[in-house]
């Protein structure tokens, strides 16, 4: 009988904690038509809330600030390729947003930069064709 009520209280509770919610987003969603925010500019927000700082991306690598490009791209290349060895994709796509994130307040700054892209690909695949030619 207890469990019974608790099962009611608790269907009660999540149904008005729904309402609420459903209710507030509308809300929202009048209020941000109402202010001119548009749908692109949220999802712009939200983007430029989950960029790495120029700081986390050196962290990520391992350099110092003002390291040069060949110490950045040794780094890169470094922890890239280890963590192809080991078979970690997440820990691959940060070291490459922070190389990224490195090489794009590089070339604001007016330093050259060679991709470094066209070189993995080139690599891979290179690799690739050497392991076709084994089968």
């Amino acid at each position: 009988m207890a469990a019974r009520i608790l099962a009611n209280l608790a269907v009660a509770g999540a149904t008005v904690l729904f309402r609420a919610a459903t209710q507030a987003y509308r809300q929202a969603l009048v209020n941000a038509q109402k202010s001119g925010v548009t749908a692109d500019s949220v999802g712009a927000a939200a983007r430029l809330g989950k960029q790495l700082t120029r700081q986390e991306a050196e962290q990520i690598l391992g350099i110092e600030a003002g390291a040069t490009w060949e110490e950045i791209s040794k780094k890169y290349e470094h922890l890239y390729k280890k963590n192809e060895e080991a078979g970690s994709f997440y820990l691959q796509s940060k070291v490459y947003r922070a190389k990224e994130r490195i090489e794009q307040d590089l070339q604001a700054e007016g330093v050259p930069t060679p991709d470094l892209t066209d070189i993995h690909t080139q690599q891979q695949q290179q690799q690739q064709g050497a392991t076709g030619k084994d089968a």
